[in-house]
């Protein structure tokens, strides 16, 4: 075996893990996500092992609201437990080191905010982090490390790549799920077709993926900021700004080569929208073929119901099937038709299915599906998209054995 797991972790252990619990905040208040759920996953197995637990984890960055402290994180992740979690305002310091050694079996506490330590934040090499003031302190106070934080694990950050270089370490539960799914396009093969649904408003992010695996996916279903800009490659009037927010022109100019490229290298797999979905004047929503536009001056919020139909017949028919971003505003209930139906079908069928992190996973919570349906919902954006393209994750990489994962 290549890492290892809690599966070899001895019980009774002291054990430090580090988790993604990063949060929305709205007026100060951490809302809860799916991250709290799936990392109680973990931290109910290192309890029920009777393991000593301290929890590194982050939110926000200095200078944003979002900067806060995980008092409220204790709390949300102690709900999802039904067991205490101890918040101690203190990440190395004495407080933290005699939290620390009060610790008895099964205890959990949760550590503050690693990125309000000077140590976290630069991206360094693993040496130097594994010689830091964070790692040196708290390393001696455990007997293992237990990494869990995929959905950060693309960064290059003390609490991620220091500890395992002087500790013995383990993935957690959720690492290891995440890298195993969300790598699969690139390190599996598939019989019949793979599709990917490359949607969103991140379309530079999109793009990359697309030119990376353009010879591992048979289609490409586009919509979104994404579909816009293809549309507009190949001569219709969409894919540019109709007021001042600059979401078109500058991803246009940054990617029309790549785009161009594709276009000519992989036409086959490129799979257009052939209608648009926008809200006319009564604010409703109203459908327009992309051939019938001839002057943009809507806003195209989602793709039309033409094209949602042939999309989700096109997945349900895939063998596996990778969503990279939603194909409209579906937060919006006039203009989910297609995100949501596309859902639908991969959840109806037999396909292996992975969804991405960030919005487009939780319309599947918003529309009341089921995540049993899909192989994988995953947690992780930046992570997702390194995961995608064959890029090696540096909070992966600290916890192999030999090299291979």
């Amino acid at each position: 075996m290549s890492y290892r797991t809690l599966d070899d972790l001895d019980d009774g252990q002291r054990v430090l893990a580090r988790f993604d619990l990063n949060s929305p905040v709205s007026v100060g208040v951490v809302e809860d996500n799916r991250r709290f759920a799936r990392h109680a996953r973990t931290v109910r197995e290192l309890v029920d092992a009777g393991h000593r637990v301290a929890l590194l984890a982050h939110q926000g960055r200095p200078g944003r609201d979002t900067f806060v402290t995980l008092e409220q994180h204790a709390d949300i992740l102690a709900e999802y437990l039904d067991h205490p979690v101890e918040y101690v305002p203190d990440t190395y310091g004495q407080t933290a080191l005699d939290a620390i050694e009060h610790l008895d079996a099964s205890d959990v506490i949760l550590l503050e905010n690693v990125r309000m330590t000077d140590d976290e934040l630069p991206e360094r090499d693993p040496e130097e982090h594994s010689r830091s003031d964070l790692v040196q302190t708290l390393a001696p106070e455990f007997d293992a490390y237990v990494g869990d934080a995929y959905s950060a694990a693309h960064r290059r950050h003390a609490s991620i790549v220091g500890f395992p270089l002087v500790m013995d370490a383990y993935a957690g539960r959720v690492m290891a799920a995440e890298y195993e799914a969300n790598s699969a396009i690139a390190t599996r093969e598939f019989d019949g077709e793979v599709t990917m649904v490359a949607g969103g408003t991140k379309a530079t992010d999109v793009i990359e993926v697309m030119t990376t695996l353009r010879d591992k996916v048979d289609n490409f279903l586009l919509g979104g900021v994404v579909g816009e800009l293809f549309l507009r490659a190949v001569g219709y009037d969409v894919g540019r700004d109709i007021d001042e927010n600059d979401l078109y022109e500058s991803q246009w100019l940054a990617n029309r080569e790549k785009i161009a490229d594709l276009i000519e290298n992989h036409p086959s797999d490129l799979v257009y929208p052939t209608d648009l979905a926008y809200a006319d004047g009564a604010d409703e929503r109203a459908e327009v073929t992309v051939a019938e536009v001839k002057n943009k001056d809507h806003d195209y919020l989602d793709v039309g119901s033409d094209t949602a139909e042939q999309y989700a017949d096109i997945a349900a028919n895939s063998e596996a099937v990778f969503v990279k971003g939603a194909l409209g505003m579906f937060e919006d209930e006039r203009f989910s038709d297609g995100t949501t139906r596309v859902l639908d079908a991969i959840a109806q069928g037999d396909c292996f299915s992975v969804v991405g992190g960030g919005d487009t996973s939780r319309a599947i919570e918003m529309y009341g599906m089921d995540e049993a349906d899909f192989s994988h919902v995953s947690i992780a954006g930046g992570a997702y998209i390194n995961a995608l393209t064959g890029q090696p994750l540096p909070g992966v990489e600290v916890l192999k054995d030999d090299g291979e994962w």
